[in-house]
């Protein structure tokens, strides 16, 4: 009887190809599959597959951090072994230390060169203040002396003439 059963598993192989087997699933509950490399019916090779199937099934609800970076790497075939529990608590407790050291660093250096410019040992940064844009006709200059005016009740039209021209200039 196992003869005729190794017979029907090597057909339904051919055929159609081997089951996904469950690798594993992470703290969000997202759960990691393989296909194996097997040989179609045809006689082509199908390399091994990884995927995962999410608990956020949505392609646009998908977030930065939803897959821990250790099944990511798995998944894209950067790493052999799928990771382990451990190794991702491991791995997330030291990215959280290395955050607060990154900040304790950043707060003393603020302290220290608050010190420094105290001393006198640093020159403070200048704060300059531009008002314009260089591409504006009065860049550098006092800005327009009056804002624009509007004359929608009291428009005629062909009564208005640019400011500074005088009849002498109309030809």
């Amino acid at each position: 009887m196992s003869s005729a059963w190794q017979a029907l598993r090597a057909l339904r192989l051919r055929l159609v190809g081997p089951a996904k087997e469950l690798v594993g699933t992470d703290q969000f509950g997202n759960k990691y599959y393989r296909v194996p490399k097997y040989e179609s019916r045809t006689g082509q090779i199908i390399p091994e597959r990884r995927f995962v199937e999410a608990v956020n099934r949505e392609a646009y609800q998908y977030q930065t951090g939803d897959f821990p970076a250790e099944w990511e790497a798995w998944i894209r075939k950067k790493r052999e072994d799928p990771p382990t529990i451990e190794e991702i608590l491991r791995n997330e407790n030291y990215r959280e230390e290395m955050k607060q050291k990154v900040k304790d660093v950043s707060e003393k250096d603020k302290l220290l060169q608050a010190k420094e410019y105290e001393e006198g040992l640093v020159a403070e940064p200048s704060h300059t203040q531009v008002k314009g844009h260089a591409s504006a006709p009065y860049y550098g200059k006092k800005e327009p002396s009056q804002d624009p005016t509007s004359t929608a009740n009291t428009f005629q039209p062909g009564a208005w003439m640019p400011p500074g021209s005088g009849s002498s200039q109309n030809k």
